[in-house]
């Protein structure tokens, strides 16, 4: 049985994936997202990077609907978020990296200057704070990313990291 205290956690972390706040998960809210991060970064929705992020954006909402949206309105409740999609990825949150891959490699494109797949701590926060996680979660959350300490971070790091952020409520 999952406790109360654990659903209580993730139940928050809906509220990072509902970014419209109408209470529901849907294909919009994915879509506003990746609207967000090229409004955040300057990027044209027309340009291969805005394209990119949009394709991304529609493969983590397919994958996320295909967990977790169980009566198949297109739609994905607190409820079902909370007893569908996190049972199901908390035991392996390596599930839900793989379904967000495609969506952070490439606001991380974005968001990157350098062409070398690495992003600023600075960018990185931006790019977490857009998802849905609070300012002060976000900078903590990407300075703590910057495991070598070169004020870059990478997939390698934001994938995982993100996983566990939705998936373990600790």
């Amino acid at each position: 049985m999952v406790s109360s205290e654990y659903e209580r956690r993730i139940a928050a972390r809906f509220a990072g994936f509902d970014q419209d706040g109408n209470g529901y998960i849907d294909r919009e809210d994915f879509s506003a997202a990746a609207k967000g991060l090229l409004a955040e970064f300057g990027t044209t929705a027309r340009s291969d990077k805005g394209q990119a992020l949009y394709a991304g954006a529609e493969a983590f909402w397919q994958g996320m609907a295909g967990i977790a949206d169980r009566d198949g309105d297109q739609r994905i409740t607190r409820d079902e978020f909370v007893n569908g999609a996190v049972k199901r990825l908390r035991d392996n949150p390596e599930r839900f990296a793989e379904i967000a891959r495609p969506f952070l490699h490439a606001a991380l494109d974005v968001a990157g200057k350098g062409g070398d797949g690495t992003v600023s701590v600075e960018d990185t926060a931006r790019v977490i704070r857009i998802l849905g996680v609070p300012e002060e979660i976000a900078l903590a959350a990407a300075a703590s990313l910057d495991g070598d300490g070169d004020g870059k971070v990478g997939e390698a790091e934001i994938v995982p990291a993100f996983a566990r952020y939705f998936t373990v409520p600790e």
